[in-house]
C-alpha cells in the first residue's frame, strides 16, 4: 500500500504502477458530466477554471447529502467512461489524476501516458465506506448543478487502486489475463 498525498507532483506518478494500492491524502475534487462540459467549455475560451488543475486529482462522484456530524453522505465512484470526452483537455490544462470506475477509452490511456497522469479506481459499491475517509466537503462552483456541482474534498487515506498509468499498464486488462481459465 503507497500513502500519496495531492498535489502530485511527476515524481509520485512515475512511481505508480498499475495495479499499484493507495491511500491518498490531502485536496481532491469532484466532478461529473456537466460539470466537466462547463469546465471544458472554460478552457475553450481561454477562461480560468474555478480550481487550480495543476497536479489534482479529479474524483467522478455523485454524493448522497451528508447526515448530521458527516463531512458528505455516501460517495461512490460513478462509470469514468462518460468523462472521456472532456478528459484530454483537462490533462492538458494539468490534472494528474483522475479516481471512477471502469475502463477508459483507448485515446484517454494514450493522453495518461503523453501528459503523465494516472487514473485510480475506487470500489463500486462501496460508496459509505469510502465516505469515512472525507473530512471535509465543500461546493466551489456549479451549485446549480445539485449532486454534480464540482466539491473540493479533504481526504485522509482515501482507498484507491491504480489502473492506467504513465507506462501503458492497464489494470483491468492484466487481471482479466491473470485469471483468465485456458479453453481445452
Amino acid at each position: 500500500m503507497k500513502e500519496i498525498h495531492t498535489p502530485l507532483t511527476e515524481e509520485i506518478v512515475a512511481d505508480l504502477h498499475s495495479g499499484d494500492q493507495v491511500l491518498i491524502s490531502g485536496t481532491i475534487y469532484v466532478g461529473r458530466d456537466a460539470a466537466h462540459k462547463r469546465l471544458v467549455a472554460l478552457l475553450e475560451q481561454g477562461q480560468a477554471l474555478p480550481f487550480d488543475p495543476q497536479g489534482q486529482i479529479i474524483y467522478y462522484m455523485g454524493p448522497a447529502p451528508a447526515k448530521p456530524g458527516q463531512a458528505i453522505g455516501s460517495a461512490g465512484p460513478t462509470t469514468s467512461y462518460r468523462m472521456d470526452p472532456y478528459t484530454v483537455p483537462m490533462l492538458k490544462a494539468g490534472l494528474k489524476g483522475m479516481i471512477g470506475k471502469g475502463n477508459r477509452s483507448p485515446e484517454v490511456r494514450q493522453a495518461l501516458q503523453e501528459y503523465k497522469a494516472v487514473y485510480f479506481a475506487a470500489t463500486g459499491g462501496a460508496g459509505a465506506l469510502i465516505s469515512n475517509a472525507i473530512v471535509e466537503a465543500g461546493v466551489i462552483a456549479y451549485e446549480d448543478l445539485g449532486a454534480e456541482a464540482l466539491r473540493e474534498l479533504r481526504v485522509v487515506r482515501f482507498p484507491a487502486i491504480v489502473v492506467n498509468d504513465i507506462y501503458g499498464g492497464d489494470a483491468y486488462q492484466e487481471g482479466q489475463s491473470r485469471y483468465r481459465l485456458e479453453q481445452e
